[in-house]
């Protein structure tokens, strides 16, 4: 099994201190957490794309560009490309530089991203949305096959003969699919024999696993390789200390703050207690022994071999941060490693080719593309 932190960029009070930090400290408190994510030995770090409150993750290239220059090993990753948002001819461009820039250490989670607002900045509809998406990953992932190609689109100008220059490093690159509650994205995941990433965060683990068993009943339907799959999943929180007792009272503050949050946005919880919380959602919280125990359980339903934390703090201070992913580096994830298979391909620091992953997830083989293209993956 492998390991990612990821971080959507918050900029919000601490809900310790009731201090916001500015906005030039908060992209500080990025960089060093993908810093630390490297020198604790994760496999990867994840910026989030939003458009809107309380989020300043609307650039997640310059992001990630500037990690790169930073890190030499960790992969990075897009958690998620809101493509339903963007021109794809110039999302490519930027990926495609990304990819030079970070040593072909880049892989794209892709959806079509959540919130009114951000539609309305971009006038995109909840009745186009799913078409837009669908348009743009087709001519990225063509894109990135190709550097000529001719593309007569809806919701940009037709491309005729277009070259769109640098030609990317990685060939092909990975693209997961983020999927949250929509069978669509789940279908084109397995159409193209791409791989699945689940947010498994708002809801119990019972909707989350239903579109996994989906998303392989689609695999096998469009003919792919049960062997090639891969699916990751995340994780509502974690926070594990040496005893669980001393881990439960130190995060009930921390779930306090997330009860307030959600009030305030006229959300009524999924989880209203902190032991509903540990036992009925994702997050692990907990004794090394609990985390390990809980992660198995949902290995069980998901078969995911890829599993995201959060980077950020989040209410718990900066030491206690540091010291619970100490924790899950020396006591949990080493473990979690020699009991759960890594996904099917080389894992490591330099850029993917095409002979590392199986044919059926390669995003840059023609053979796989199909001739028309459902909506695409959302983690809405």
């Amino acid at each position: 099994m492998r390991f990612i932190t990821i971080t959507l960029i918050v900029h919000a009070a601490d809900p310790a201190t009731g201090a916001q930090a500015s906005t030039a400290n908060r992209f500080r408190e990025v960089i060093d957490s993908a810093l630390l994510a490297e020198e604790l030995g994760f496999d990867g770090f994840g910026v989030g794309e939003r458009h809107e409150r309380p989020f300043i993750s609307s650039s997640p290239t310059v992001v990630l560009s500037h990690l790169a220059a930073l890190t030499r090993t960790i992969r990075l990753f897009t958690a998620v490309t809101t493509l339903s948002l963007l021109d794809p001819v110039r999302a490519f461009e930027d990926y495609a530089t990304l990819d030079h820039l970070s040593g072909g250490r880049l892989e794209l989670i892709i959806g079509k991203g959540n919130g009114a607002a951000q539609r309305d900045l971009f006038h995109v509809t909840p009745e186009d949305q799913w078409d837009r998406n669908a348009e743009s990953y087709e001519v990225f992932r063509r894109l990135w096959q190709d550097n000529k190609i001719t593309y007569n689109t809806r919701f940009r100008p037709p491309l005729a003969a277009a070259e769109v220059w640098p030609r990317p490093l990685q060939r092909p690159v990975r693209i997961w699919h983020g999927s949250a509650t929509s069978k669509e994205s789940v279908d084109l995941a397995a159409r193209y024999g791409d791989p699945l990433f689940s947010a498994n965060v708002t809801n119990p683990i019972g909707p989350y696993a239903e579109l996994i068993r989906y998303y392989r009943e689609r695999w096998a339907h469009y003919g792919h390789d049960p062997a090639a799959i891969a699916v990751g999943a995340g994780t509502a929180g974690y926070y594990a200390e040496r005893n669980s007792q001393d881990a439960i009272a130190a995060y009930r503050p921390v779930f306090a703050y997330y009860l307030a949050f959600q009030r305030k946005l006229g959300v009524q919880p999924v989880f209203p207690t902190l032991e509903d919380f540990v036992e009925r959602s994702s997050a692990l919280i907990g004794s090394p022994a609990q985390v390990i125990e809980k992660v198995h359980r949902y290995h069980e339903q998901f078969g995911h071999s890829v599993l995201h934390l959060h980077a950020d703090a989040g209410g718990l201070s900066g030491s206690q941060h540091r010291a619970s992913l100490e924790l899950f580096q020396s006591d949990i994830a080493p473990v979690l490693r020699r009991e759960i298979p890594d996904p099917p391909w080389g894992w490591g620091g330099g850029p993917l080719r095409d002979d590392a992953v199986p044919a059926s997830t390669a995003t840059g083989d023609t053979a796989a593309d199909p001739a028309a293209v459902s909506p695409v993956a959302t983690t809405g």
